[in-house]
């Protein structure tokens, strides 16, 4: 078996070798792509068979693809599903107990792993799935832990995901290794993988259509993101060259840079949520038109993607699935806080940790969660104190709506290359770098508003209130 292994190795980096790609990054494209495949020799020859074939089928699947990209390094993620199973077994009576140790002993065995393998790029290794296995295995804690509260303590969502009756090691190992998703994502909790393997989504059609629907948009995507970093590769903008181009032109190409980087991120969860929808996985109930829909585990909203014009279009497009899982698991838990700013505070602070020691992840997320609130003290002011006063001569009006869209859609695309520049240099000598040779913008404009936003509220607040008209009348 190794000897075999030995082959597919050298050939993906023979043929990685003369595309001029990285060995590791041609394996991972490789191994998503397997997921179509593995998805049609499912459908032929596994789906009618009893659970226990299909739990081996998905297991062996996985731990195979594992192993072809990270070889040996494959007992981290296998340690950390026995330890799991380990845990459920002997502490389920004592559910929070439970979820503490499930919790810290994941985070941290990801942590120690991001000390020990680190390097200034983004790394390629056994870290990469570990991270989602990570969320996987927490999430699975939880949802074992809300399997043991009564069902008036548990919200609609966890009422949906709660755990009643463990899966036995053979079952865990099948949801954890789930192929075209232990990789790259996404998200989902054991209750779909149980629906799924019950057979309850085979009755509805038009699966396979989208999944090669979603792989066309894949291909597309990646190739879109080759011919764009051609052009503007991530050296660029470290380089004399760069900063030596007029502002318009460095903010504008920094944009433009952002849009291609994301799409390498994009392309990975198209071609990962094609084969899972090929493979009739990801049913979500039926759309407008009464059709079935297959975006139950998308990870990217494709149209609001590329209509959106803020940074919160953004957010709500982008990783859509680990977004929902920190809301479900993070955000909402920590309801008992009271401060939706502090629960988001938590929950972007909790994916920064998650991503690693980076000071670029961490600068990233806190860009996220400034622009995402000045973007809503904008929209507040525009639509509470602009629109009441303009708003109908301003809709009327041609040339306002040609300069309102053009300057969002040149807002979308220049901080986004500024919010994405710290998340793919990583090291703050790369990534201080980019930012100096842009003048610093995104910082200085958000002062620059908050000084005039918190200066308005302050002169508000200081000016006396006009009394306000009597309502009572007097009857003789």
């Amino acid at each position: 078996m190794q000897f075999y292994f030995n082959i597919m190795v050298d050939l993906a980096g023979f043929v990685a070798s003369k595309l001029g790609v990285p060995p590791e990054a041609f394996r991972l494209l490789l191994t998503l792509l397997a997921g179509y495949p593995i998805a049609a020799a499912y459908h032929k020859y596994v789906a009618d068979r009893p659970k226990t074939l299909q739990h081996l089928y998905f297991a062996l699947s996985g731990m195979g693809l594992c192993y072809y990209n990270y070889g040996t390094d494959t007992y981290h993620s296998l340690l950390a599903i026995s330890v799991t199973f380990a845990l459920v077994t002997v502490l389920r009576s004592k559910p929070l107990l439970l979820l503490i140790i499930n919790f810290v002993f994941h985070m941290s065995y990801l942590l120690l792993g991001y000390y020990y393998t680190a390097s200034n790029e983004y790394d390629i290794l056994w870290t990469m799935p570990h991270c989602i296995l990570t969320l996987r295995m927490i999430g699975f804690g939880f949802d074992i832990s809300d399997g043991l509260r009564k069902e008036e303590e548990l919200s609609k969502d966890q009422k949906e995901t709660a755990l009643r009756d463990p899966p036995n090691f053979l079952e865990l190992l099948a949801f954890a290794y789930f192929p075209s998703s232990f990789l790259v994502g996404p998200q989902f909790p054991y209750r779909r993988y149980q629906s799924f393997t019950n057979g309850e989504f085979r009755q509805y059609a038009g699966y396979k259509e989208a999944g090669l629907k979603r792989l066309g948009a894949g291909v597309l995507y990646l190739a879109v993101c080759q011919a764009g970093l051609t052009y503007l590769p991530d050296g660029y903008f470290l380089s004399p060259e760069f900063a030596a181009q007029s502002f318009i032109k460095r903010i504008y190409f920094l944009g433009f840079w952002a849009k291609f980087s994301l799409y390498k991120y994009i392309s990975c969860w198209l071609f990962a949520e094609g084969a899972l929808m090929y493979l009739g996985f990801t049913y979500k109930g039926r759309d407008e038109l009464g059709n079935a829909d297959w975006t139950g585990c998308s990870n990217v909203k494709l149209k609001l993607l590329e209509s959106g014009n803020t940074m919160q279009h953004y957010v709500q497009s982008f990783n859509v699935n680990t977004n929902q899982w920190v809301a479900h698991y993070v955000f909402k838990r920590l309801k008992f806080l009271n401060n939706r700013n502090i629960s988001y505070g938590a929950a972007l602070g909790f994916l920064a940790i998650w991503h690693g020691y980076h000071s670029g992840y961490y600068m990233a997320f806190l860009m996220e969660y400034m622009i995402v609130s000045t973007e809503k003290q904008i929209e507040s002011v525009y639509t509470k104190q602009v629109l009441p006063k303009y708003g109908e001569t301003l809709n009327n009006s041609k040339i306002y709506s040609i300069i309102y869209f053009f300057c969002l859609k040149s807002y979308n695309i220049v901080y986004m290359g500024w919010c994405l520049t710290s998340f793919v240099f990583l090291k703050y000598e790369r990534w201080i770098t980019v930012f100096s040779a842009v003048n610093y913008f995104g910082f200085i404009y958000m002062l620059i508003w908050a000084c005039i936003y918190h200066g308005y509220r302050y002169y508000r607040k200081t000016q006396p209130r006009e009394p306000r008209p009597s309502t009572s009348t007097k009857q003789d």
